[in-house]
């Protein structure tokens, strides 16, 4: 569990439980197939696609100094019918849309 930070919880990360993708913050550097080994190996699930986007740091201003923060990487990890992670999803978790 090295690469992975933790797990985005957003309105968008809501509405992707609902299709059983789930949302992380990774290291930078981490690649999809790492990601993919350690969700596998952690969970113990079966993983179907890694999907990976990088997002800009966002403006900082300390005084006169503008400065950034770091950027970081965010990955969507599907799983397929009848495999959840258990932390992550519960019973109650309905569609409104």
């Amino acid at each position: 569990m090295d690469g992975i930070k933790y797990s985005v919880v957003t309105d968008k990360g809501i509405r992707l439980l609902l299709k059983n993708q789930y949302t992380f913050n990774v290291e930078s550097g981490s690649t999809r197939t790492e990601i993919k080994h350690w969700v596998e190996l952690f969970f113990g699930v079966k993983v179907i696609a890694v999907n990976s986007h990088r997002l800009p740091g966002k403006s900082r201003r300390m005084g006169p100094i503008m400065g950034h923060t770091m950027h970081y990487k965010r990955m969507i990890v599907t799983l397929p019918p009848g495999y959840y992670i258990p932390p992550l999803r519960r019973k109650e978790l309905k569609s409104k849309y």
